[in-house]
C-alpha cells in the first residue's frame, strides 16, 4: 500500500469525519515516521473527533516520539480546555498539563496553564488540586518567581490571606535574587 503524501495526511487530519480515514491516516504517518507536532496539531483540532479518540491518538504519538511528548501534551490540554471542558470539568485539560509537566518539569507553561483552566463559580478544577500541582513546580523550575506568584492567588481565591500573603512576599523575595543583565566580565 501506498502511504500517503504529507498534503494528503493534513487534508485527512483537518477535515476527514471518518474516523477510519483518520486512524488510516495516523497510521501512515506513523510507517512514514513523521513526528511534525504542526501536522498533528490539525488532528487534535478535528472537531468529528471525540475525547477517546484525541486521548488514542495523542497517548500513542507521545509513545511513538517521545521528543515531541511536551508538546502533544501540552496541545492535548489546550484542546480539551477549549471543546472539553463543559462535560469534563476541566479533568482532561489538567491530566495532560500534568503530563507534559512530567515530562519536562523544568518548564513553568504546564504549571501555569493549568491555572487558567479554573472557574471560581464552580470551583473546577479544585483549587486545592491545582494548589499541589503549582507547587510540585516549585521542586524543579528553575525561576520560581511566576509560580510563586500564582499560588499567591490561588490561596487568595481560597480565602487564606495568610499563606497568600506568604507566596506573595516569597515571590518579591524571588524577584530579588533573580540575575539582571549579564554577568560582570571578569
Amino acid at each position: 500500500m501506498a502511504e500517503l503524501s504529507h498534503e494528503e495526511l493534513r487534508q485527512r487530519f483537518s477535515s476527514s469525519r471518518s474516523f477510519n480515514d483518520v486512524f488510516d491516516a495516523f497510521e501512515s504517518a506513523l510507517r512514514q515516521k513523521i513526528d511534525d507536532i504542526e501536522l498533528y496539531r490539525l488532528l487534535f483540532w478535528n472537531n468529528a473527533l471525540t475525547a477517546d479518540e484525541i486521548t488514542l491518538f495523542g497517548e500513542k504519538l507521545a509513545k511513538e516520539f517521545p521528543h515531541i511528548a511536551y508538546d502533544v501534551y501540552m496541545w492535548m490540554a489546550n484542546v480539551f480546555e477549549a471543546l472539553y471542558a463543559s462535560s469534563d470539568n476541566f479533568e482532561h485539560s489538567l491530566m495532560y498539563y500534568q503530563k507534559a509537566a512530567n515530562v519536562n518539569p523544568a518548564v513553568p507553561d504546564p504549571y501555569l496553564d493549568a491555572c487558567d483552566c479554573y472557574d471560581p463559580d464552580l470551583n473546577i478544577p479544585p483549587l486545592t488540586t491545582l494548589i499541589d500541582f503549582v507547587k510540585s513546580g516549585l521542586e524543579t523550575v528553575p525561576n520560581k518567581k511566576s509560580l510563586l506568584q500564582r499560588l499567591s492567588y490561588l490561596y487568595k481565591l481560597l480565602g487564606d490571606d495568610d499563606l497568600a500573603e506568604y507566596y506573595r512576599l516569597k515571590a518579591d523575595e524571588a524577584s530579588a535574587e533573580a540575575p539582571t543583565g549579564d554577568p560582570p566580565a571578569v
